[in-house]
């Protein structure tokens, strides 16, 4: 069974181990309580910057909560889709795509996230936020580096012992 897989398969897997209890249980805590889920430690920069910087008050942060927690339930589901994907034999190549859309957007949440951390001065999560940036990417590098899968096709033929044949046309 684990004869073909690849090392950004892996490491997609591990960040999926990751993110997805901590980034589902972040989102259910803003859509139960959406200012007081805002303003834990996983989101506490966001707050600060949405209530300081930008002057949201009320349902605005509300809002800009629930916008929050949708966009990190979307990067969930798409480490769900790769890790279903990633299951199904004959589905594994195209598992790339689902963890290239989670990698994407999670890391423009935590870019995001660490630019609001920065600007405000909250250093516990600006620290989360950089080492979560730098795990998206790191697996983003590996993904993109990689060679793609080798087909089953390309790997049972026979290797001819034959120099190739060159054809020349006049």
């Amino acid at each position: 069974m684990f004869k073909n897989w690849r090392i950004s398969s892996l490491n997609g897997v591990l960040l999926a181990a990751y993110f997805i209890p901590a980034w589902t249980l972040v989102a259910f805590n803003i859509m139960i309580a959406p200012v007081h889920g805002l303003y834990e430690r996983p989101s506490v920069a966001v707050a600060l910057f949405i209530s300081d910087q930008l002057h949201m008050w009320g349902m605005s942060t509300v809002r800009a909560a629930w916008l929050l927690a949708l966009s990190r339930i979307t990067v969930v589901s798409f480490f769900v889709v790769f890790l279903v994907s990633l299951c199904v034999p004959r589905m594994r190549k195209a598992s790339d795509e689902a963890l290239g859309i989670a990698l994407g957007i999670g890391s423009v949440i935590s870019l995001a996230s660490l630019v609001m951390a920065s600007k405000v001065g909250e250093m516990a999560a600006l620290r989360l936020h950089v080492t979560e940036l730098l795990l998206l990417l790191g697996a983003a590098v590996v993904l993109a580096i990689e060679p793609p899968a080798v087909t089953q096709s390309a790997e049972t033929a026979p290797a001819s012992n034959q120099p190739p044949r060159i054809v020349r046309h006049y």
